[in-house]
């Protein structure tokens, strides 16, 4: 089924060829998470109290934010504001599906992967320093188009996390318009007013809906979203605002949103069924300016995609916003304004 983007410009995409680049593994989003177990039609999932693993490694620490419960967190204030600006009347659509070149792909890489040297062109100054372990032929997101062109690396055994946005090739290396590297085994923050490559200093992988644990299935973190307008503030973990709108109606950057316990999952099933229960557990959180309901997932030929179309028949007035920590203003003001432009 063909999926139309309405937040970059419309038209073919293709992902880097992936081949071992040296001792190096190089994975695509659509290989097999050999991490993540696969359940026997008809059995429970149990519980994990580690948080989420891939790669024989800790996506982010089972205390960290991102890998938050919230379904009893308390309801936020400005939840129908928020919900309201968003759209109540639009509808969730899956950002990603079976098409390789439809979402953010992801590379695997080993320990010996050689580390190339990355040149900033936008935000250099809130940007973490080369060399990257980035492989020449890193799958990059909408190649050979316009657009956010995000490439993710997960190295693994360090379990540190690469990521770079606006990323071209360049001489042995490459070149972006801001980067940004994770320790998967720490819950540090980036530096107040930092960017990285997503607009709220969040980092990406975390946050992408991944086949391997929704065949598992169940997902312990919250989904990445994207939402038309935000205001100028985050709330921790997002250390980056990409607005100079003071409007408290407006979500911020790094805002939860969860799936209101009394909308009923009677109708769905399959994948959607699996996404929609993490909605309701862990919730989306505004990473980007961009189409209103959009989940970031990463691309993967064994997608259902008529199984996530299920979930365009949900509402944004389904979800509420719930708190989880106070708007914070600080940061670069002249930058906030300036990542708008080119996050929109």
């Amino acid at each position: 089924m063909l999926r139309v983007r309405r937040r970059r410009p419309a038209g073919s995409r293709r992902l880097a060829a992936l081949a071992t680049v040296g001792a190096a593994l190089v994975i695509a989003a659509g290989a097999l998470d050999r991490s993540l177990a696969s359940p026997a039609r008809g059995q429970r999932v149990a519980p994990r109290s580690s948080g989420p693993h891939a790669y024989s490694c800790p996506i982010l620490p089972a205390d960290n934010p991102l890998n938050q419960d919230i379904s009893r967190a308390p309801v936020d204030p400005r939840s129908a504001s928020y919900v309201a600006s968003i759209g109540a009347s639009l509808h969730l659509h899956a950002d990603f599906g079976s098409n390789p070149s439809y979402g953010i792909p992801f590379a695997v890489v080993g320990a010996r992967q050689p580390r190339v040297p990355i040149r900033f062109t936008e935000f250099g100054e809130q940007s973490d320093p080369g060399p990257y372990p980035v492989p020449a032929n890193a799958p990059v997101e909408g190649a050979g188009e316009e657009g956010d062109r995000h490439v993710l690396v997960l190295q693994r055994g360090a379990c540190v996390l690469y990521e770079l946005y606006h990323a071209r090739r360049h001489g042995r290396g490459w070149e972006a318009g801001s980067g940004a590297t994770f320790k998967l085994r720490s819950n540090a923050l980036r530096p107040a007013g930092w960017t990285s490559a997503d607009a709220a200093g969040l980092p990406i992988f975390p946050l992408l809906a991944r086949y391997g644990e929704v065949h598992a299935g169940r997902i312990d973190h919250a989904l990445r979203v994207t939402v038309a307008r935000t205001q100028r503030g985050y709330i921790h973990p997002a250390t980056h605002f990409a607005s100079s709108s003071g409007d408290p109606a407006l979500p911020p950057m790094g805002l939860r949103l969860r799936l209101r316990a009394s909308f009923s999952l009677a109708p769905y099933h399959g994948q959607a069924l699996v996404l929609l229960r993490a909605l309701r557990r862990y919730g989306l959180i505004v990473a980007d300016n961009g189409s209103s309901w959009f989940i970031t997932g990463a691309p993967d030929r064994r997608w259902n995609d008529e199984d996530l179309d299920q979930l365009k028949t949900v509402p944004g007035s389904a979800f509420e916003a719930v708190h989880t920590g106070p708007i914070r203003h600080g940061g670069f003001a002249g930058r906030g304004a300036g990542v708008a432009s080119r996050r929109v």
